[in-house]
């Protein structure tokens, strides 16, 4: 227990210097903004208590949002996934597999995992991108930057997925 609490913080300090240090200033084509510390928040086991979730996701959208200068948008997206992750984690699995399931490439399989990933990290894009532009008049440009940073943010949680089944 102790041991996995470590872990969890060890990837939450992590994941948030790695996405203020270097890939808040990353912008592919004006469209596209990995957002990796989504993946923190798919991370939490099956059983893992729904308190607890919500409490990790908001410190981490918390944390994006002094060092980024984004006031409440991170943390809302990141809470809303965190509130929205058991239901989606429950849609990959199998009924019958472990309570304590952690969800990864080589628990659900490649086909379920990618499509988890890519729930996940659609949910937070549109979230956090509708939150951010607070209208509809440059729809097209919403439309772009939920794609592309929807794609750019599965294809790293990917590989990051893949090598650390290694």
């Amino acid at each position: 227990m102790k041991i996995e609490a470590i872990r969890h913080l060890l990837t939450f300090i992590i994941l948030c210097l790695v996405q203020v240090l270097v890939l808040n200033h990353v912008n592919l084509l004006d469209c596209a903004t990995p957002l990796l510390y989504v993946y923190f928040i798919m991370l939490f086991r099956r059983g893992y208590p729904k308190w607890g979730i919500l409490l990790w996701s908001f410190l981490t959208g918390l944390c994006i949002d002094v060092f980024s200068n984004t006031p409440g948008v991170a943390a809302s997206s990141a809470t809303l996934l965190g509130q929205l992750q058991p239901y989606l984690l429950n849609m990959f699995i199998q009924r019958d597999s472990a309570d304590d399931l952690a969800p990864t490439i080589r628990t659900l399989g490649a086909t379920r995992y990618f499509y988890y990933t890519l729930s996940c990290v659609f949910v937070f894009n549109l979230f956090f991108f509708t939150v951010e532009s607070f209208s509809f008049f440059n729809w097209l440009q919403w439309a772009k930057n939920i794609g592309g940073s929807t794609a750019l943010t599965v294809v790293l949680i990917l590989v990051i997925e893949n090598v650390r089944k290694k």
